[in-house]
């Protein structure tokens, strides 16, 4: 389940007022701490956060709200960095939860081998999270099958005038390579990276 950005504001505050009071929030608490006047909101925040698996709710308590282990996905968004020219620098308190990035029913993740996506940031070791799908739009990466045989990560091109679909790597030491069409079988699209430090 996708939550939506308020609810997500609500979960961050719990996380916040747990870490810095050691016990939950009352809804009114949390009203206040998001902003808004309704406790009913809240009510309506807080039965989301529990269908999403991040909080349980203990009965017939005051403080009643109980984060579950291992629900937190998500980490401070400081803010902006340059990767250009510098720019001033002001802080932001937001998180981003990659469960909503990189989790879902269709999402997979692969460990790159080699070095051939390079110049598109996709390094050796690099795990990718890729999304299912067995089509694809021109000029996307994907995950593609050769021949039923072997797996590659590369832009797709089709050239429908000459009944052919090239796959591009992203290194001027490999060549584009092109196939029939029916040789390549589209997998997956490519969402993101995660690398290991």
């Amino acid at each position: 389940m996708t939550l939506t950005q308020s609810q997500l504001k609500t979960y961050h505050f719990i996380q916040r007022f747990m870490e810095k009071h050691q016990h939950a929030p009352t809804a009114a608490e949390i009203a206040e701490g998001i902003g808004i006047q309704s406790r009913g909101v809240v009510h309506r925040y807080l039965k989301a956060l529990v269908k999403s698996g991040h909080i349980r709710l203990l009965p017939n308590r005051h403080r009643n709200i109980v984060l579950n282990k291992g629900s937190s996905t998500s980490i401070p968004l400081k803010g902006y960095i340059a990767a250009g020219r510098p720019i001033e620098a002001i802080a932001q308190e937001e998180h981003i939860d990659f469960k909503d990035i990189f989790a879902g029913p269709e999402r997979f993740a692969l460990q790159v081998k080699g070095e051939s996506m390079i110049e598109e940031g996709i390094m050796d070791g690099d795990l990718v999270i890729c999304y299912r799908s067995d089509t694809a739009r021109n000029g996307q990466i994907v995950v593609a099958l050769i021949d039923k045989q072997e797996t590659t990560l590369k832009r797709i091109r089709f050239n429908p005038e000459k009944n052919l679909i090239t796959l591009i790597p992203a290194n001027p030491h490999f060549q584009p390579i092109s196939y029939e069409p029916e040789r390549i079988e589209v997998q997956g699209i490519y969402v993101g990276l995660v690398r290991k430090a």
